[in-house]
């Protein structure tokens, strides 16, 4: 039997964590949303010592050997207009492929993800060159999110504050540390002033004043009746910039709540699995799932 000191742990580990206060209408709608890949078994060695002709008839008459890999098990949420939603979780957990099912790039294998219009991923990495100055790219950019050049004009400035590159964006972009080419990305895609905006990698790149920029750049946006979803395994940044956090863990999803809530009992889970303290780590986690279920609400009901 546990201690004083412990069963007072456990009771503030069992409180109830927050569900979020909704502040507007449903902007995303996941329902029943799940993602599985299928993952070929035969290596790339066992395929380079095939025949050229082989390889074409077995692709034509076989089946290649695959195994499932469930990215995203089962998972339904709501989220309104006026939110920020961080997404946290160990590599491989599931966070990327859940920004891009919101974001329209991946199609799920099954559920429904629902937008009131097209998600803006923070990937306008494609259509940018190392090889042009960050000006050309804040143009290239912006055209390739269907901006008008009047309007990129107009936001150009800001565009530049906001990444914090006055002194270098006549500069290559291949020249650019990753920081400054994290933040420049970020600047295009919040300069278009999407609805719904994805964001998959760290802003937390830079010093007090650009962090406060791209925050306030943030609550801007989700002023504007907007809403951000931020993957990020940065936790002050998820603290600083989001009102609401979502824990992936295996592809399940273990707490919905407000920051305050589910960022230090994230954070416990990492020190246990640093530790080794595994199947610790595992209990836990498992505890924090049971808890989330309990307030568990079907956004298709509401």
């Amino acid at each position: 039997m546990s201690s004083n000191g412990d069963t007072t742990t456990e009771e503030a580990d069992l409180a109830l964590p927050q569900r979020p206060s909704y502040v507007g209408d449903p902007a995303v709608v996941l329902n029943n949303v799940a993602m599985t890949f299928y993952v070929s078994t035969e290596s790339q060695e066992e395929r380079q010592k095939q025949s050229r002709l082989k390889r074409a008839f077995d692709s034509v008459v076989k089946s290649k050997p695959t195994v499932q890999v469930k990215a995203l098990k089962p998972l339904s949420l709501v989220v309104e207009h006026g939110e920020s939603v961080g997404i946290v979780g160990r590599n491989g957990s599931g966070k990327s492929t859940l920004s891009k099912l919101i974001s329209g790039q991946l199609r799920p294998t099954r559920g429904t993800v629902s937008a009131t219009s097209t998600p803006i991923m923070l990937g306008v990495s494609a259509a940018l060159q190392p090889s042009l100055s960050g000006s050309q790219n804040i143009w290239l950019g912006c055209l390739a999110m269907g901006m008008k050049p009047g309007e990129i004009r107009e936001r150009f400035d800001s565009i530049v504050e906001v990444a914090d590159l006055r002194d270098e964006i006549e500069l290559p972009m291949g020249t650019y540390s990753s920081g400054m080419a994290s933040r420049l990305r970020f600047a295009i895609a919040a300069a278009v002033e999407p609805e719904i905006l994805v964001i998959d990698e760290a802003l937390n790149t830079g010093d007090a004043a650009v962090k406060d920029r791209t925050k306030a750049r943030l609550d801007q946006l989700r002023e504007q009746a907007g809403c951000v979803f931020l993957v990020s395994h940065s936790i002050g940044t998820i603290k600083d910039m989001c009102s609401r956090v979502l824990w992936i863990d295996k592809g399940e999803l273990i707490m919905d709540a407000d920051p305050e809530i589910v960022l230090p009992k994230y954070r416990t889970y990492m020190r246990l699995l640093a530790k080794s303290s595994t199947e610790h780590a595992n209990i836990y986690r498992r505890r924090q799932e049971k808890l989330n279920q309990r307030i568990k609400i079907d956004p298709v009901r509401d």
